[in-house]
């Protein structure tokens, strides 16, 4: 590949007009996520949900997501990107629809399952479009970047936009707004989005298909049934040792299968075995320190819901700000050196939140400082976590590598929550009544914040170590691929 000169950054009139709607799409999916969070009770209370079934209006949506992402993405590069992106846009507008106009709790989980499944449609086609839309280097950098900047932004934003349209107009409206939203980006996906698609199109691997998919699912679905039944439960165990179970059945089908749905040696390259995993790191922690934050804001310092709301913009704005400048940092320091800089300001901007107490103003202060900074090396991680696992992959398997990517997305805010809940749990002493003290929430939030950032500083230390580049003296190396499924560093003159 060419040396790459700064004045290369500029991106023409059609791959500006291309970046418009598929990052629009990925936008309004980050929106898609969170915007439910504070309408569940609403929802509950108009549909006839009881307690102990409305979590499965948040779980049929995440099971669907991750459970099929892997595999939409390897069907993105053999049938078409394009094609997959409009179906996928066309089942969200429908599904969201139907979920508007839901009247009973059966319709509302079909619509969540609908939209989970254009989640797993859209996320990889449209992360793959980007990917193969611009060359590997600074300009896909620069995309991935921006991209990273709306996901983070859309997923703070989703929540609050969500209570103002809940509490103006009606919870059917957080359904709703995604119907106008996802005809324009249908239509501009027609207009300008330019197809692509593997030159040589194997058939595809059902029972790879079949085990992953049915895997994912069971993992998905134990690590929601933690949540629910707690640890101990029997029936979590049992779920997450039948995922274990297809997963490895699936490895052992991808030794032998002619036509893998995902080539081992893909799964065993060093860019993208690291470099998920430095995403898995910091979309779990990230989404579980909002959710302790969540309570120690509301339960320990009294705030309502929605002024909870806007204390995340801090970690919004801050996460559009990491994803603005992540181009030109990882022009400087390569895209590991980014992913561990990420990381790494984000476990300590976590960690430091363990001497949080009680007093309100400190408290506040506190948290807007260190979600602002910590928001900027998320989204910095984000961004090069999917720099290092998309390069040195053919374009004729960057949907399987941008389906790893956005898989690992989804089993992290999945994974998270329920883990980092049951840390936190262990030190909320005596309960009244099921119903632990402020002091007992403190005690026990702080010490899951704690845990939290260890968890990513050793995740930065862990990447810093087994994650092989190629060495360069020049602060402004670019990362490029070597066409191995290892990345590489060349200098930019």
């Amino acid at each position: 590949m060419p040396k790459t000169h700064s004045s290369e950054l500029s991106m023409t009139g059609k791959q500006k007009t291309i970046l418009v709607v598929l990052l629009g799409a990925q936008f309004m999916f980050a929106v898609d996520f969170s915007i439910l969070t504070v309408a569940l009770p609403e929802i509950g209370s108009d549909l006839g949900f009881g307690l102990d079934s409305l979590q499965w209006i948040s779980t049929a949506f995440a099971l669907t997501a991750a459970g099929f992402m892997l595999l939409f993405g390897r069907i993105g590069d053999l049938i078409g990107r394009k094609k997959l992106f409009l179906v996928g846009m066309a089942l969200l507008t429908v599904s969201s629809l139907l979920g508007g106009l839901a009247t009973s709790p059966g319709l509302m989980i079909v619509a969540r399952v609908l939209q989970g499944l254009a989640t797993a449609i859209v996320t990889p086609s449209g992360m793959a479009l980007i990917t193969t839309s611009f060359e590997e280097g600074p300009l896909r950098t620069k995309a991935l970047g921006l991209n990273g900047a709306l996901l983070s932004l859309g997923f703070a934003g989703g929540a609050i936009l969500g209570g103002v349209l809940t509490d103006l107009l009606s919870w059917r409206w957080d359904f709703f707004i995604n119907v106008p939203v996802g005809v324009a980006l249908f239509i501009g996906g027609i207009l300008v989005i330019t197809d692509s698609v593997a030159e040589d199109r194997p058939r595809l691997d059902v029972p790879g298909s079949i085990t992953v998919t049915a895997g994912l699912l069971a993992f998905v679905y134990g690590i929601t049934s933690a949540e629910r039944e707690g640890w101990s439960s029997p029936q979590t165990w049992a779920t997450l040792l039948v995922a274990a179970v297809l997963l490895v059945s699936f490895y052992v089908i991808e030794l032998k299968a002619a036509a893998p749905l995902a080539p081992v040696r893909i799964l065993k390259a060093n860019s993208v075995k690291w470099g998920n995993l430095g995403g898995l790191v910091t979309f779990s922690m990230e989404s579980a320190l909002s959710f302790l934050l969540t309570l120690y804001l509301q339960q320990v310092l009294g705030l309502t819901p929605f002024q909870t709301g806007l204390m995340f913009g801090f970690l919004g704005l801050g996460a559009f700000l990491g994803g603005t400048f992540a181009s030109r940092i990882i022009a400087r320091t390569g895209a590991k050196g980014s992913l561990v800089l990420g990381l790494a300001v984000q476990g300590v901007m976590t960690g430091v939140l363990f001497w949080l107490g009680e007093d309100k103003t400190v408290g506040i202060a506190a948290v807007l400082v260190t979600t602002f900074v910590g928001g900027f090396g998320h989204v910095l991680a984000i961004v090069a976590y999917t720099v290092v696992g998309t390069s040195g992959i053919e374009d004729r398997e960057q949907g399987l590598a941008t389906g790893l990517a956005a898989m690992t997305q989804q089993i992290g805010f999945t994974l998270g929550i329920p883990v980092m809940s049951a840390v936190a749990a262990s030190q909320y002493g005596a309960l009244d009544n099921g119903v632990a003290s402020a002091a007992g929430v403190l005690d026990g939030t702080t010490f899951g914040i704690l845990v939290d950032g260890l968890v990513v500083l050793a995740g930065a230390l862990v990447i810093s170590v087994l994650l092989r580049t190629a060495k360069s003296a020049s602060p402004t190396a670019v990362l490029v691929g070597d066409g191995e499924g290892e990345p590489s560093l060349t200098v930019a003159p």
